[in-house]
């Protein structure tokens, strides 16, 4: 009787542990965006592909949801507790600590699961962006069909414009020949008429007339010259080609990456700086190509996948064995924005103090674009303004101090009180040594 209960025992318990397995059910929606938000920087969203952390297709059917749910929301607390799965996955992978996802709950693991088993997310995705570069195709096409009915249109209407002003030509030769001796005639009357005063108004005024042109000649040269040197290191425009190309349209303008992430001391120093290559690794460790939709005109995917390979060459990343070596080469990055020795200015100042009124004066909605341009909308990024100190005294004239600041309201409180609007010049904005000293 025994031996039939634990027989009886271990086959249900067994067919329990199979149809809970089997019944994992949740959102594949949420889970496929929760996915992208906890897992993706140790797995790929591919699935199938091996990246920091194995691959998970399948991984539903090979584990018990209980003891996923116990390996996602706490690994460690699993390996302490001597489970022999998780410590051999840890060992495999070079005893990397997967994260810890202690705020997941029960249903969310569920629904990144149901995910894993059933990507039809994905497919989707895949599938409507497949019927959105088609309908792409056909719009070309459409657009080329129509310009060559307009050409051909064209073409034809300029044939017989040709035609009709061959006609007028012959009419135009018959008359003139008839009428040749009038025409010569009528021309140098028209001659005498109206140029001849003009030549003896010149002669009699000759002596002024030489003074006038030398004098505007002399006025039109200085102007010229003063063009010239007012002209001298203003680079507005200037879009030298970088070692590395990259794209700030696609990374803060598409995906939204703050300027700060990269330009973490701009903030908090003189100078914005350029972020090292740590920085697009934080990134680039997982994405090692492109997927995205933009592509520049110009430009194909597979010239984004060659900039992507750069930053590896350039840090010694093995994406193979996914471990730097030694092998690594300085980039001589091309700079764009480059104030003059004597020239002082101070980032941190500007973002911290001046954000507020920067971006009520300039009506943008990153201080960054006040003196950038619009960065996010740029392919390659350029100098989009002058950066003469005419530009600088004329915004510290236009723009406003924050009245609501500490210091503003200690050192100037009278001042304030007295007037409505208070401009940067007004407290000394536009003094020679404030920004050379």
């Amino acid at each position: 009787m025994k031996n039939i209960l634990f027989f009886f025992f271990f086959f249900f318990s067994f067919l329990l542990i199979k149809i809970e397995t089997k019944n994992i059910e949740g959102n594949a929606k949420n889970g496929f965006e929760l996915f992208k938000k906890n897992c993706t920087s140790c797995h790929s969203i591919d699935l199938e592909k091996k990246m920091i952390g194995p691959a998970l297709s399948g991984i539903t059917e090979k584990r018990s949801r209980e003891w996923l749910h116990k390996w996602i929301i706490n690994n460690k607390s699993l390996r302490d507790k001597g489970d022999k799965e998780a410590l051999a996955i840890y060992k495999e992978y070079g005893n990397i600590e997967m994260n810890l996802f202690t705020q997941l709950s029960e249903k969310q693991v569920d629904d990144i699961l149901f995910f894993i088993k059933n990507p039809i997310v994905k497919k989707e995705e895949n599938s409507e962006k497949t019927t959105n570069k088609e309908q792409n195709n056909i719009q070309p096409d459409i657009d080329q069909f129509l310009i060559k009915i307009i050409v051909f249109g064209l073409s034809v209407l300029s044939i017989i414009l040709l035609c009709i002003l061959y006609k007028i030509q012959v009419l135009t030769r018959l008359f003139f020949e008839k009428e040749k001796f009038f025409r010569k005639k009528s021309f140098w009357l028209y001659c005498k008429t109206f140029f001849l005063p003009f030549f003896s108004f010149i002669e009699k005024k000759r002596k002024n007339f030489m003074f006038f042109s030398c004098f505007s000649g002399f006025l039109l040269g200085l102007y010229i010259i003063w063009n010239f040197l007012m002209k001298i290191d203003v680079n507005k425009g200037y879009k030298p080609e970088q070692p590395i190309y990259f794209s700030h349209k696609i990374h803060s303008g598409i995906n939204k990456i703050n300027c700060e992430y990269c330009h973490s001391s701009a903030k908090y120093s003189k100078v914005s700086g350029i972020p090292s290559l740590n920085v697009c690794m934080n990134c680039h460790i997982t994405i090692n190509e492109y997927k995205g939709d933009y592509i520049e005109k110009g430009k194909s995917r597979d010239e984004y996948n060659k900039e992507i390979q750069k930053i590896y060459h350039f840090i010694g990343w093995n994406k193979e064995k996914r471990d730097y070596s030694n092998n690594q080469h300085p980039i001589q990055w091309t700079r764009i924005h480059n104030m003059p020795d004597f020239v002082y200015f101070d980032h941190s100042q500007h973002i911290i103090v001046g954000k507020k009124m920067i971006n009520k004066s300039k009506k943008v909605n990153q201080t960054c674009n006040a003196c950038h341009g619009d960065v996010q909308n740029m392919d390659q990024v350029e100098m989009s303004n002058d950066f003469t100190m005419e530009w600088c005294i004329s915004c510290h004239r236009n723009t406003e101090i924050d009245t609501n600041n500490s210091y503003y309201k200690e050192h100037f409180s009278n001042f304030i009180n007295k007037k409505k609007k208070i401009t940067v010049d007004m407290i000394g904005g536009t003094e020679c040594a404030k920004c050379h000293y």
